[in-house]
């Protein structure tokens, strides 16, 4: 049993029926948990000296509103240079997906037993809502801030949850998936008023196709001189 193995199986007959999944993957564990267990969870991965999870490295947010659909074929159409773009309505998707659509996600590092877990729950609501581990490790307060100006999730218990990334007045949360690519509003200077004003995007949102770059006569004379 490999070292990651054992890590999983002493999660799972410590908490039992807390764990509702757990997956290793790539020499990494990820483990997922019910919102109202989160704190118990961490408090004890932390605290008992099987785990000593000391460190927070990350906390982060996850949006699954499109999970398994692709407005690109990539592995498809690698090989064809363009026409990689797919039909916007493309149904349902092949990979079913009977979770929440938000997820908080928690990297965490033992320096004692030098091993990592990523433990993952589902806020519930919306906005959606999960308690905040700041006073467990300090460090997520700046990770929760981001997690929540990007995509809307409020941290419960937070000792001062606002915007990190964007503008104190700016609408909405960029890292949602049905955020508009183009944003909602975009600033300028107004010189009259001599200072910044928001405005409603003047750009069309429109889909970009790559650019790929094929054989070109304009350099072939160049690269027969150079054989």
């Amino acid at each position: 049993m490999s070292k990651i193995e054992n890590l999983a199986s002493k999660l799972a007959e410590r908490f039992k029926d807390k764990i509702t999944d757990s997956v290793v993957a790539l020499d990494e564990l990820t483990i997922e948990v019910q919102p109202a267990d989160l704190r118990e969870v961490c408090l004890a991965l932390r605290d008992e000296d099987d785990f000593s999870f000391e460190h927070l490295i990350d906390v982060c947010g996850v949006d699954y509103l499109e999970y398994g659909k692709s407005d690109w074929q990539t592995e498809a159409a690698t090989s064809t240079g363009f026409s990689r773009g797919v039909e916007k309505d493309r149904g349902e998707s092949d990979v079913k997906w009977g979770k929440g659509r938000f997820a908080s996600v928690y990297h965490l590092l033992s320096m004692t037993h030098n091993h990592r877990i990523r433990v993952r729950t589902f806020p519930v609501g919306e906005p959606p809502r999960i308690d905040s581990v700041v006073d467990i490790w300090p460090s997520a307060n700046w990770f929760e801030r981001e997690s929540f100006d990007l995509f809307g999730i409020l941290y419960d218990g937070h000792p001062d949850l606002r915007r990190i990334l964007t503008d104190y007045g700016f609408t909405g949360h960029p890292f949602r998936k049905d955020f508009p690519l183009i944003g909602e509003v975009e600033m300028r200077y107004d010189a009259t008023l001599q200072r910044c004003v928001y405005e409603p995007v003047s750009i069309q949102d429109r889909t970009l196709v790559p650019k790929v770059i094929r054989d070109d006569s304009r350099y072939e004379s160049i690269e027969e001189g150079q054989k």
